[in-house]
């Protein structure tokens, strides 16, 4: 027919995708795995040490009428990766999304961190993100673009910190990791914009997780917390999770190598508020 213009779903706006997220068993990443199945994608939940909360994120999700898996691997493993990916193609047959989750803390100060310390923590949060990244790129490369779906090829969305940005002293590990996860996103969306492959990252500010429960569970943790947040709350998982469903879908289509910043303004140094 002509004068036919087929839209999706406003609702839907990632239906007839694939997106695998690493470390999705709990926190931030259930909660972008929750927004992408409701948003119409089918999704990986990736998982390395919690099988029993990543399979009860797959039932949840299966209950509510979407389509998911549970993917066993750690990430620091190039193999795994690998498989991990073969066994989501396999089920869906493409990958359309990949949104590298995965994170560690292994806090000390730094005359104490030890180089396990220091190793564990960029073997997960960086190289787990290379890995990730990497192999997702792969596969968009050998898959033709399928404009019924998507105009770009694929998307790649990398999860750090606004600790890619603040110092954080105590966590130096944890701060170097996120700093090079920025210019790991930068220049690789630099590389293969071209090839219609889209890399953006988010950097959460304080989210309610179990990774930082002592931030917040208490009133006078909460209320310390809160002098860093001029927006004055705290952040939600699902807060990340309607970020992160944007940045995957067509809405987003001309952003390239950006950070969004889902920190209630944390990254706006709150402590200069009255002058400094």
């Amino acid at each position: 027919m002509t004068g036919v213009i087929l839209t999706h779903d406003p609702s839907r706006p990632l239906a007839g995708q694939n997106a695998i997220i690493t470390g999705a068993a709990s926190g931030i990443g259930a909660a972008i795995a929750r927004s992408f199945a409701t948003a119409g994608a089918a999704v990986g939940i990736n998982y390395h040490s919690q099988p029993e909360k990543a399979a009860s994120i797959v039932d949840e999700i299966q209950q509510q009428g979407g389509n998911a898996i549970v993917l066993k691997a750690n990430v620091s493993k190039e193999p795994e990766v690998r498989e991990m990916f073969s066994e989501f193609v396999r089920a869906f047959g493409r990958v359309d999304i990949v949104v590298g989750n995965s994170g560690i803390q292994k806090d000390a100060p730094f005359a104490e961190m030890t180089i396990d310390q220091w190793q564990s923590v960029m073997d997960i949060n960086l190289a787990g993100q290379f890995l990730t990244a990497r192999e997702g790129v792969r596969h968009f490369l050998n898959q033709k673009i399928d404009a019924d779906v998507s105009p770009a090829a694929g998307k790649i969305i990398f999860i750090s910190s606004v600790h890619e940005l603040i110092p954080w002293a105590g966590h130096a590990n944890y701060a170097a990791s996120k700093g090079g996860v920025m210019l790991l996103m930068k220049s690789l969306a630099q590389e293969v914009a071209e090839k219609r492959i889209r890399v953006n990252g988010i950097a959460p500010g304080a989210i309610k997780t179990s990774i930082n429960r002592h931030a917040w569970e208490t009133p006078e943790a909460e209320q310390k917390l809160l002098k860093l947040i001029p927006y004055g709350r705290i952040g939600q998982p699902e807060d990340v999770g309607k970020a992160a469903v944007w940045l995957a879908s067509d809405a987003s289509d001309y952003v390239a190598g950006t950070t969004l910043f889902i920190d209630g303004g944390m990254s706006l140094y709150p402590g200069f508020h009255d002058g400094g």
